[in-house]
This record gives C-alpha cells, sequence and structure tokens, in this order.
C-alpha cells in the first residue's frame, strides 16, 4: 500500500504511526514533493469513488486565491479540479492511502487507516 502525506500534518503523522504499529508494509508519497499527475489524481479518485471536490481542501489560501468553492461541481467541470489539485498538491486532501485491492481511503481518523489496513 502507498500512503500519500504531507509531514507537517498531524493527521499524517498519526496515520503512519498507526500504520507503524500495526507493522504494515507501505510506501511513503511526500506529495507535496512527489507530485501526482493528472492522470495518478484521476486512478486514485476512481479507486476512492470520489470526485475531485470531495478531496479538495477549500479553505487553503490557494483554494480561495483560485475560487474553487464557486465552481461547477458536475461532470464538466471535474477535469478542471483534477488541473488544479495537480497545479496545487497542498489542495489534496490527506492522508490517502492506496490499499492492496485495488482501493483507497481517506485516512483522516484511526478508522479509516484501520479499514485500509483490512482490505
Amino acid at each position: 500500500m502507498e500512503i500519500w502525506i504531507n509531514p507537517a500534518c498531524s493527521k499524517c503523522r498519526s496515520a503512519v504511526s498507526l500504520l507503524d504499529a500495526e507493522g504494515a508494509s507501505y510506501t511513503v508519497r511526500r506529495y507535496l514533493d512527489d507530485v501526482p499527475s493528472e492522470d495518478e489524481i484521476r486512478a486514485v479518485l476512481d479507486r476512492l469513488g470520489l470526485e475531485p471536490w470531495d478531496i479538495t481542501r477549500t479553505q487553503e489560501a490557494e483554494a480561495k486565491e483560485l475560487g474553487v468553492k464557486e465552481w461547477a461541481r458536475d461532470a464538466g467541470a471535474r477535469e478542471r479540479w483534477i488541473a488544479a489539485l495537480a497545479a496545487h498538491p497542498k489542495l489534496i486532501q490527506r492522508p490517502i492511502i492506496t490499499a492492496d485491492d485495488g482501493t483507497a481511503v481517506v485516512a483522516r481518523t484511526d478508522d479509516a487507516v484501520r479499514d485500509a489496513l483490512s482490505r
């Protein structure tokens, strides 16, 4: 499994600590340094079963500058959102764990991390 993290994020550090405590085998991706491509974001969204606006941190300063809260949330706007996430990775909700079974979870809680571990 892989976990997308920002080391400065307490939720990310908590998720990594839980993975370590459970003895999980995983790869860390510091997504602010190793920015996901648009194709990778699409693939993770498919695995999550979510849309890009569902994983966008709309309270970030960059989101406010872009005005994302005003953007349409429909199929026609999907690519605009994905492009924004690729161009501004700080807007991606974290942490995201891609599980071994091909699914993924936004692992902001211990329960979500355990859910990823059980897959």
